[in-house]
């Protein structure tokens, strides 16, 4: 049983192990479970409970691809409960229900100011980490956060709102930033193509923004899931070509806008040949380096817009957070699987191999503290 360490004061009535559980990285597609020490949290510092973490798809490609170091906790789309809070912390005591984002940019340097905050030196720090190199570190029954993400970067649950919910609050804001970038208009056509649940938020939001949108999928099970959120636009891709399908639904012209929400650079030219000439394509999942095929042509003659958009904007954090807290989506149906933070690798491996009744899966530290989600 692990022994408990000494607490300040203000945390004196929650006791915290010295050790804890977590899913750590140790090479390419090598997670293990493994005890590790809990972080002492510093001046200005607090740490969470996690309750619930949702697994992203950029840490599966780190975990697969060995872009990072060994070894690492990662999982930053975190939710749960103040334990501890450092001296010096006011803004939030022990019990306060949270979700933290993992980046925050410094808001002065040349790309602030340019509001490229995702190439802002600072905001590649990451200020979560459950130890090693800092890398979020949901994937663990405690995280701690570091001054900064107290300071900018960690927002309160309101009550009625689960810890389920609030987990979305990164990932909404990455899919309102990719929104943003392709600065839609009332009426045009957007086509979505992948709708595991990065690519459903995108294609509400694109529907919200005032597009008519058309999803497609391999997998028509995830296409049903996105009629229930009034996205009935479908094109099942394992029987047709999403191109030839969209054209006939565009007068031929194809769409304004595509968007594409699935990982690797073998759709980029099928999504630039879904669009109309003058169109524009956003890259959303390609966070993978390498190289990619297209055609040259098409974004010179055919005057195709090819954008990219990565991570979250500091600029929409609040909207973010009111999308996600006031349940403009109801983002919990999305999770087709939880697991306890001892089948976290079970969790990992699935995520990284969906399947057609697969969508978020998320690792809930303590069985989600039986069954608590509030």
């Amino acid at each position: 049983m692990a022994t408990v360490r000494p607490l300040a004061v203000e945390n004196e009535m929650h006791a915290i192990p010295s050790t804890m559980k977590a899913a750590v990285y140790r090479g390419v597609n090598d997670v293990r479970l493994e005890e590790v020490p809990v972080p002492e949290v510093g001046r200005g510092e607090i740490l969470v409970r996690v309750h619930t973490c949702g697994i992203c798809g950029t840490d599966l490609k780190k975990i697969s691809t060995g872009s990072h170091s060994a070894p690492r906790i990662f999982g930053h789309e975190t939710a749960g409960v103040v334990a501890q809070v450092g001296e010096g912390v006011r803004e939030f005591a022990v019990g306060d229900r949270v979700v933290v984002f993992h980046h925050i940019p410094c808001r002065v340097c040349y790309y602030c100011r340019h509001k490229t905050f995702a190439q802002c030196a600072t905001y590649k720090k990451v200020g979560c980490t459950a130890g090693f190199e800092p890398s979020g570190g949901g994937f663990s029954e405690y995280v701690r956060v570091m001054d900064w993400i107290v300071q900018k970067g960690t927002v309160r649950i309101p009550d009625g709102v689960s810890f389920e919910q609030a987990c979305f609050v990164e990932p909404a804001n990455t899919c309102i930033k990719g929104i943003e970038t392709l600065r839609l208009e009332t009426g045009e056509t957007v086509l979505v193509i992948g709708q595991g649940p990065i690519g459903l938020i995108l294609a509400v939001l694109a529907k919200r923004a005032g597009a008519r949108v058309i999803t497609s999928d391999l997998y028509p099970a995830r296409l049903t899931i996105g009629t229930s959120f009034g996205l009935d636009l479908t094109i099942d891709a394992s029987q047709t070509e999403p191109g030839p399908a969209v054209r006939g639904i565009t007068e031929g012209r194809g769409a304004d806008a595509v968007i594409l929400a699935v990982g690797g650079s073998g759709l980029i030219r099928p999504a630039m040949d879904a669009t109309r000439p003058g169109g524009r394509v956003l890259l959303f999942a390609q966070t993978a380096r390498g190289e990619a095929t297209i055609d040259p042509a098409a974004v010179c003659v055919d005057e195709k817009a090819l954008l990219g958009s990565y991570s979250a904007s500091v600029e929409l954090q609040e909207e973010s957070v009111r999308f996600v807290m006031n349940r403009e989506m109801d983002l919990e149906r999305l999770i087709s699987h939880r697991f306890p933070l001892e089948r976290s690798v079970e969790a990992l491996k699935l995520a990284a191999h969906p399947q057609p009744d697969s969508m978020k899966i998320v690792i809930q530290p303590g069985g989600a503290w039986e069954g608590h989600q509030l």
